[in-house]
């Protein structure tokens, strides 16, 4: 997970600067939000046999005159998935 604030009023300039980035190999799934307070967030889904310590690409740090503060990540590993109507 990656997310930015954006300075003031140009959250719409980082919301396309990380839509437009393409990574070293393509995730399973990518998601690209945005948020109150200029925040940009992105979620990357990966097939990662060697779990949370695999070597994946990452999105970079956009230019610092676009962003607030340094990029926040995080990352997650699933443990369980219940699809709508299961228990």
């Amino acid at each position: 997970m990656w997310e930015a604030r954006a300075v003031p009023g140009r959250a719409n300039e980082l919301l396309e600067w990380a839509r437009s980035q393409i990574l070293a190999q393509d995730p399973v799934r990518r998601e690209v939000f945005s948020a109150p307070q200029d925040r940009v967030l992105v979620i990357t889904w990966w097939e990662a046999s060697e779990g949370i310590g695999a070597e994946l690409p990452e999105l970079p740090e956009p230019a610092a005159d676009l962003i607030t503060r340094a990029v926040h990540r995080w990352r997650f590993e699933s443990v369980e998935v219940v699809e709508p109507g299961g228990s």
